[in-house]
């Protein structure tokens, strides 16, 4: 795998030494190589060796052909990355914190070459995408989501941390792996883990004055605990939980006015009921609570869950904390088309990892309760999506509503270029994040993801959304991040969470003039 990347560093030395010279030369020379290379795993290695050799070029890349570079940074290429990340040639960009560490956290903080640290993105590696326990390899993730602060938001790289914390691993294969380099012992659970863990936030916050703290793909059980812990002592957030929320509530309205009917009147059945399954449920009862009055509870009567018991409900006993407020007063059902017959939903949420879940039978069932079905299979990467666009737009007969979380192709049909929208979290955590960061914001609260899905569903026009895209073009992500980062700041000001910068007038203007770019280096 790490052939062709050896082969580009001649190149890519080169294109370093010319870029002082010639920027036109090394930058088409490099675009060249980077596209003329097959397998995405070498083109996630090719990207990795030209941040180390020219970062110049390596961002001006990046914030030039965004839409085209990210898959091979984020998913669904790191993905095979993370699986593979110990056998990879690969010079780490962020933090070990491990068990050895106990104790001694902050002086590592503080022992960092970069002290002028803004941003945290942190994981375990116990839940990185669909994939399972990666345990220490879950440093890629970290790395990964952290480059799209800059790319999508401008956030200046060196005030960016990844971190992964090694507490162990419970995958066998890493730990009978000679070659992996994580802790060899099952991960620590209960007491140890929330004392580690403990210690690693205060330290994060003795370290910094304001740091915004990004939770990322840890396991269902240590999720909620930690974002419940620490969402109101500090800036923190879980991008699992809530960014995934707030893309999803933002395509889910786009596809409400799609359909022409109220999102007051939508059902929405998930296949899933994790941490980020619930999580929209919840974010769909805040925009009911606060956009229409309902109360909390009334709001998330308009979601209901399957997981793999089937439905969730008020009959089944010992149910996991974040599916209690989900379990409804209906008759049980133990799959999902029985679900779909008895609860006739407007909207079926594929979050559950299983591939082909969304099966001719479903789609067909949404498609008789439904002019417009909408159905987001939004499990990563690829190979765990419910379903494909080509299959839903063929067994819907053209009126499916969609977004993945993964991308695919567009359809042409008729002569008419259909296009699939990605529920991709990076439209929404980078602007929110950022916002908090020249905010200074003491917390982040559901009402801003709320306000931001409602910005970026705003962006679409109807003309738009007949040819599939519920979410503006991720091309123009720098553009929208500036809108979105405007919006959600001047509300964490106004709201008494945050403050305005010195010289700070016009927010938009504001935020446009701090967006890092290449030239700073």
């Amino acid at each position: 795998m790490a052939q062709v990347s050896l082969q580009v560093r001649t190149s890519l030395d080169l294109a370093n030494a010319r870029f002082k010279g010639d920027t036109t030369i090394s930058y088409e020379l490099i675009l060249e190589k980077f596209r003329s290379i097959e397998k995405p795993i070498d083109k996630y290695l090719t990207l990795r060796d030209l941040l180390r050799l020219a970062p110049r070029v390596y961002y001006d890349l990046l914030l030039k052909h965004t839409e085209e570079i990210l898959p091979y940074i984020y998913t669904p290429t790191v993905g095979e990355a993370c699986e593979n990340y110990h056998k990879l040639p690969l010079k780490t960009r962020g933090m070990y914190l491990t068990l050895h560490d106990k104790g001694n956290v902050l002086k590592k903080l503080q022992a960092w070459p970069v002290q002028d640290v803004k941003v945290a993105v942190i994981t375990d590696g116990e839940r990185i995408l669909g994939l399972g326990d990666l345990g220490r390899n879950g440093m890629g993730i970290s790395e990964g989501k952290i480059t799209l602060y800059t790319a999508a938001a401008g956030v200046n790289p060196m005030q960016c941390l990844p971190i992964c914390v090694d507490i162990g691993t419970n995958n066998p294969a890493y730990l009978e792996d000679p070659d992996y380099r994580g802790i060899k012992a099952p991960r620590v659970t209960g007491a140890e883990f929330d004392e580690f863990m403990g210690e690693v936030m205060e330290s994060l916050q003795a370290w910094q004055a304001h740091m915004l703290v990004q939770f990322e793909d840890f396991g269902n059980n240590n999720a909620f605990r930690l974002l419940d812990s620490w969402r109101h002592k500090m800036c923190a957030f879980n991008d699992d939980i809530q960014g995934t929320a707030c893309i999803t509530l933002a395509g889910l309205l786009s596809a409400a006015r799609a359909t022409g009917k109220p999102f007051n009147e939508h059902r929405v059945l998930f296949l899933g009921a994790g941490e980020a399954g619930t999580g929209i449920g919840e974010l769909i009862a805040t925009y009911l609570h606060l956009r229409h009055g309902m109360t909390m509870e009334e709001g998330r009567q308009h979601c209901f869950f399957m997981d793999s018991r089937g439905l969730v409900c008020k009959s089944r006993t010992n149910l996991q904390h974040h599916k209690q407020h989900f379990a409804h007063d209906v008759e049980s059902c133990q799959d999902l088309k029985s679900a779909i017959a008895a609860l006739k939903p407007t909207a079926l949420v594929g979050v559950s990892t299983i591939a082909k879940a969304f099966d001719r039978e479903v789609v067909e069932a949404m498609c008789g309760l439904n002019d417009r079905p909408i159905i987001f299979p939004l499990s990563n990467p690829t190979s765990k999506s419910e379903c494909t666009y080509q299959e839903a737009y063929e067994w819907s007969k053209g009126k499916v509503l969609f977004a993945s979380g993964s991308p695919f192709d567009p359809i042409t049909d008729a002569g008419v270029v259909h296009y699939p929208a990605q529920a991709n979290n990076a439209y929404i955590f980078p602007a929110v994040g950022y916002a908090a960061i020249l905010a200074k914001s003491k917390e982040i609260t559901d009402e801003m993801f709320v306000l931001a899905s409602e910005e970026l569903s705003s962006m679409t026009d109807m003309e738009e959304l007949e040819q599939g895209r519920l979410f503006p073009p991720f091309q123009s992500i720098r553009a929208i991040s500036k809108v979105l980062t405007a919006r959600v700041a001047e509300k964490m000001v106004d709201a008494g969470l945050g403050t305005a910068p010195e010289g700070c007038n016009d927010w938009e203007s504001y935020v446009a003039s701090n967006m890092w770019n290449a030239d700073a280096l």
